[in-house]
């Protein structure tokens, strides 16, 4: 049987495109491994690059592949909760630190937002592409959430998130590496607030108290984040 009439038979096939996404992402696992662990292989991205490029190699549009891919997506909110987990192990602790956190956690979430408006406006970016811009520091269900609410692109905000998580994942380590030996709370919830997933990520690669505390930093700024974005968006008239 011909090639093309397979590849047509199988692209009806709702479930697809699931398989294509976990194969793709279970190979980019191997190949992060296989390079040390070196952010730029992060999976995320290499299945993002691969994905898109048997997209445009088999002329499937985005519609046709979330169809088959979109249980993915349903898992990423229980994915977020699930982190709620390992932070209980820590809740002790996390009493002692929660005042000088929930500063911290203040402080960046507000440097996060007016540094991106004012990059914006010093590279004359504006309109729905600085509205899609604003969310990128926050877990991608919740971004695309308050991206819609503001005016943004949903779309182009999961890929400023993407792109966020895996340059914050990339230079945070290394900049946050002795922190999070000497305090993994201070430093896995500085990576937490900064690269949202993806630094949740790496930071339980050193140890689970940075990484309950990246889950915390993530969790804790994309709630405070929903609330700042839409009343800074207000207050500039954006």
């Amino acid at each position: 049987m011909p090639l093309d009439v397979i590849w047509v038979y199988l692209a009806r096939q709702p479930l697809l495109w699931l398989t294509v996404t976990v194969t793709v992402f279970w190979l980019a696992k191997q190949l992060y491994a296989t390079a040390g662990n070196f952010s730029l292989f992060n999976p995320v991205l290499v299945s993002i690059g691969a994905i898109v490029g048997l997209l445009l190699l088999t002329g499937t549009d985005y519609d046709q592949y979330f169809e088959g891919a979109q249980f993915i997506h349903f898992l990423l909110g229980p994915a977020t909760v699930a982190l709620a987990v390992p932070l209980i192990q820590q809740l002790a602790t996390l009493r002692r630190s929660l005042v000088p956190l929930l500063v911290a956690l203040l402080v960046g979430s507000l440097v996060g937002i007016l540094s991106t408006v004012a990059l914006c406006w010093v590279m004359g970016v504006d309109g729905a592409i600085m509205l899609s811009l604003l969310p990128r520091f926050i877990t991608t269900p919740i971004a695309m959430g308050v991206s819609d609410q503001i005016g943004g692109s949903a779309e182009l905000t999961v890929v400023f998130v993407v792109i966020t998580g895996v340059l914050g994942a990339a230079f945070g380590v290394p900049l946050l590496g002795r922190l999070i030996k000497k305090d993994p709370i201070a430093g896995g919830f500085a990576l937490g607030v900064t690269a949202h997933g993806i630094g949740t990520a790496r930071a339980f690669e050193h140890n689970d108290q940075a990484g309950a505390f990246a889950g915390l930093g993530m969790g804790l700024h994309s709630a405070l984040a929903a609330i700042l974005i839409p009343l800074v968006v207000w207050l500039f008239g954006l």
